[in-house]
């Protein structure tokens, strides 16, 4: 780990507050979302993001709304901060219609066109070559967009890793690989999967571009993936950024944790990234009380909100539910039709 984040100057001031706001509504839309889990409102798998909210917040601050984002099942705080309304985030873990997927993709597979956010994928390192695909389409249209794929360090040990970095590098693509290094891959520590823990000179061996950042640190993630940013959109092909950081609860809620000791994760709270930044800021004159308040009334008024709209939702119709559905029977009755 790294110390305390540089006290933001009065240029980087509105800035670290907005960050600090992100944090916040991730920090509290997560926390809700375990509360829901615990009264059985949300079902199936759960994984929270509580601990890393400055990988999602310093990186997505610096993309445009033409980039496109993958990420993981791990994945509510990025589409929350690529633009996905908290309101359809839940609704979606829920399993209603009004949810950003009809209700059909769940926790983990959260999806939205309109903001380019492509999930939300439960396979590990499954997005990897999805972000490829769309960096190639994007170079091969002359489009100046870039792609952000977000994964964990366990992905590191799947083969479409090697591949994807391998092609994007021979062909010079326009993509951001963010790797989330929380240093468990489940429950197996990096350094019991892994014989070169080093996951930034992994990259740079194939010829990417590639640095570590220490993920809790909010600033110094926005930095780096800003610099990163404009390279890969001006043509100067893949980047890798390795963002250190630690997830501070267990992996997901079916997760009995036996595998780190509790001094550990003590530890890391200690780097709570957001009472690092709010140290920053307060110490540096940039944040008062009221502005610290103000920040907490906001994200749990905007949490507050969605909950109801989540709540107020409605399953989907039994006449429907084959809508979407590929099958013999409908491929036949399509053809029977005619096209629609």
């Amino acid at each position: 780990m790294t110390g305390k984040p540089a006290h933001p100057d009065e240029a980087q001031a509105g800035l670290a507050r907005h960050l600090l706001h992100q944090m916040l509504r991730v920090r509290r839309l997560e926390e809700k979302c375990v509360e829901l889990y615990s009264e059985a409102k949300i079902r199936g798998f759960l994984h929270v993001y509580i601990g890393e909210e400055a990988v999602a917040a310093g990186v997505l601050e610096t993309l445009e709304a033409e980039d496109a984002v993958v990420a993981t099942y791990r994945e509510h705080g990025h589409a929350l901060l690529r633009g996905v309304p908290a309101g359809a985030i839940l609704a979606e873990m829920y399993g209603y219609v009004q949810g950003c997927c009809r209700g059909r993709g769940g926790s983990m597979h959260l999806f939205d066109a309109g903001t380019r956010f492509f999930g939300g994928n439960a396979i590990v390192a499954g997005g990897l070559p999805l972000a490829v695909g769309l960096a190639l389409a994007d170079k091969m249209a002359g489009r100046a967009r870039v792609t952000v794929c977000f994964f964990g360090e366990g992905a590191v040990a799947e083969g479409e890793f090697h591949e994807s970095l391998n092609l994007a590098a021979l062909w010079q693509l326009p993509v951001l690989f963010c790797c989330e290094n929380n240093l468990y891959a489940m429950g197996t520590a990096l350094g019991r999967s892994e014989s070169q823990t080093d996951i930034a000179l992994k990259a740079a061996g194939y010829e990417v571009a590639a640095w570590a950042v220490d993920g809790m640190d909010a600033l110094a993630v926005h930095e780096a993936a800003r610099r990163a940013v404009d390279a890969v959109r001006s043509g100067g092909g893949p980047h890798f950024l390795e963002l250190r950081t630690y997830r501070f609860r267990a992996h997901s809620m079916f997760d009995p944790e036996r595998y780190r000791e509790k001094t550990e994760v003590a530890h890391w709270q200690e780097r709570d990234p957001i009472n690092l930044l709010r140290q920053a800021l307060e110490t540096a004159g940039h944040l008062t009380e009221a502005q610290w308040a103000g920040l907490q009334s906001d994200a749990d008024t905007e949490v507050a909100e969605a909950v109801a709209f989540a709540e107020a939702g409605t399953p989907e119709p039994p006449e429907d539910l084959a809508r979407f559905v590929y099958s013999e029977v409908h491929s036949e009755a399509h053809s029977e039709r005619g096209p629609e």
